[in-house]
């Protein structure tokens, strides 16, 4: 059967899991309202999946190399090379897809790859810049680009002032990268994202209004800013989108069976769920202060630790866990994060803080303990502390190392002490915030309702 589509959208991800999520959510309510989308991940992003989503079209670009970044001498030789041969395959794909019956007539592009809008101007189609970090974030990097902000901070003690935000901010707060050749280039790309953001017609962000609206008010006066988000599966917020329960894009296997089975035999609000997402790589003296954290708080604990990280467990601490008879602390390799989330026995989410997770959490009315590990993680711990306090952050010693007081402390004042009681009521306060934003009618639904009417326009 035929349908006519409105318009037809080539969604350009950055080949990592935590940013193909966001913009594979938003495809698919792009596609919810007639939208046509082809989905274009590199090839070797492609070969290390689990599972890939069937509700959109793939169509894979090359970035130059069979193995990803793995395969690259350096990050530098990566993205030099992924920015030559991706903008060829992305070329050839467009010409590729001027014989369907609706050709491409916009690119949403991560703007990680600046490039994308010079092809999208080469064949006359639109550009949105898809941001998969909040405003605030992205503020920053923008200041950075700008050269009133420096990454890493020069004034160490000082305060500082980002524009839109209302509390000042210290150089603990700034999102932090180790010094090395490689960062260097990291913080590069970051800034780089701003190198061409006056060529595009739309920058999406994935946040809400009502998260940031100082912030994007601000930046909404320099660039066409629309805030898109939370770009999470739409049965855990608005239910719009029937069968929308899962990304559908995973790099491991989850347990899921395990988990949700041993998950409803505890008490209600009474687990603290714990994961450092799919790239964070603890110490094993962090990983040894976390266990212990965990077991001296007394609660019950569900702890996603990547087979890649086991080996820094402390000796036996699992197989004591199996034979202990109250069954309080359950590791696993990888979970369904949304499902657990949402499930109402936890009470509370250990996290390091990356977006995509602070985002499900603020969706689920997850009140959080945060242990940010680098990039913009640490601006999003000071955000659910200080800004939209419904977490608390996790203090770490001079040698960068949260110490297993500090862990069970945080963890009973967000789940028990009176202190906490405002962080979970916050925390349900949010929730509501965010379902509403991508409802009919909500901040984010009018946004991408615009979008696709100006689509429709252009085509």
């Amino acid at each position: 059967m035929s349908t006519t589509h409105k318009a037809h959208c080539l969604i350009l991800p950055y080949p990592v899991q935590g940013h193909i999520n966001p913009m594979l959510q938003f495809s698919k309510r792009l596609q919810s309202k007639g939208v046509k989308i082809t989905i274009s991940p590199t090839k070797s992003f492609l070969k290390t999946m689990q599972e890939l989503p069937t509700s959109v079209s793939i169509e894979a670009i090359s970035d130059g190399y069979n193995g990803g970044i793995d395969q690259a001498e350096s990050f530098l030789a990566y993205i030099t090379r992924f920015k030559e041969v991706g903008s060829d395959t992305l070329t050839q794909l467009i010409k590729k897809l001027e014989n369907c019956e609706c050709p491409v007539n916009c690119i949403v592009y991560d703007p990680f790859l600046p490039w994308a809008v010079e092809v999208a101007k080469d064949f006359g189609l639109v550009s949105a810049a898809f941001f998969t970090q909040n405003c605030v974030v992205d503020n920053i990097y923008y200041h950075v680009h700008k050269g009133v902000l420096k990454l890493p901070p020069t004034q160490v003690d000082g305060e500082i002032l980002i524009p839109g935000l209302s509390s000042t901010i210290e150089s603990s707060d700034v999102p932090s990268f180790e010094s090395s050749p490689q960062s260097e280039k990291l913080v590069e790309m970051l800034v780089n994202q701003f190198s061409n953001l006056e060529k595009v017609d739309w920058v999406l962000i994935n946040s809400f209004y009502e998260l940031e609206k100082e912030v994007i008010d601000w930046m909404a006066k320099l660039y066409p800013i629309k805030t898109i988000g939370p770009t999470i599966p739409s049965m855990y917020l608005d239910k719009r989108l029937p069968n929308d329960k899962e990304y559908g894009l995973s790099l491991f296997k989850p347990m899921a069976k395990e988990c949700l089975n041993w998950l409803n035999h505890q008490p209600i609000s009474s687990v603290v769920y714990v994961s450092f997402g799919s790239m964070a790589k603890l110490e094993a003296e962090q990983m040894e202060e976390l266990a212990w954290g965990l077991k001296n708080s007394n609660k019950n604990f569900l702890w996603v630790v990547r087979s890649t990280e086991e080996s820094k467990l402390p000796k036996n601490f699992i197989e004591e866990l199996k034979l202990a008879s109250e069954n309080k602390g359950f590791v696993v390799s990888w979970c369904p994060q949304l499902q657990v989330l949402e499930h109402k026995s936890i009470g509370c989410f250990l996290t390091h803080s990356g977006w995509n997770s602070t985002l499900e959490a603020i969706s689920l009315g997850v009140p959080m303990v945060t242990m940010p590990q680098w990039s913009d993680q640490p601006t999003n711990a000071k955000l659910v502390h200080d800004v939209w306090e419904m977490g608390v952050r996790a203090k770490q010693d001079d040698k960068g190392i949260v110490r297993r007081e500090i862990i069970e402390e945080n963890i009973k004042l967000v789940m028990e002490e009176e202190k906490g009681k405002v962080i979970r009521e916050n925390a349900k306060k949010w929730k509501e915030f965010a379902r509403n934003a991508v409802d009919e009618g909500g901040s984010s639904d009018k946004n991408i309702e615009e979008f696709v009417s100006n689509l429709t326009t252009i085509s």
